[in-house]
């Protein structure tokens, strides 16, 4: 059975990662992608304390298809480390399951 996930990446910007999960959605790399325009940021960075508007972008995707979304991420974010977590979904309405694995590439599939 293929896994799915929850990719969770946060960016400055939240024009910059409305358009990056278009093209992740367009290229079939994820289902969707559900955007938060601001959420707060508090983090230590460079030995200084930060409280940071961000955007937050959760995506729905197979696992299998994380590794390529992390190279793009890491390509293409405007941040040095830029957060991309992803969560195993254990238990999902099986027609939305399905929804995803259909509207998603298998990794070596090109788009």
């Amino acid at each position: 059975m293929q896994a799915i996930c929850e990719v969770v990446i946060t960016a400055p910007d939240a024009g910059w990662l409305r358009e990056f999960t278009r093209r992740l959605v367009e290229e079939r790399l994820a289902a969707c992608g559900q955007n938060v325009t601001e959420v707060r940021s508090i983090f230590r960075w460079e030995g200084r304390m930060h409280d940071e508007p961000e955007a937050r972008v959760m995506l729905h995707t197979r696992q299998s298809l994380v590794p390529e979304i992390i190279r793009i991420v890491r390509k293409e974010h405007p941040y040095d480390v830029p957060c991309v977590l992803a969560t195993l979904i254990t238990q999902a309405n099986p027609d939305y399951r399905a929804w995803v694995l259909e509207s998603t590439r298998a990794p070596d599939e090109e788009e």
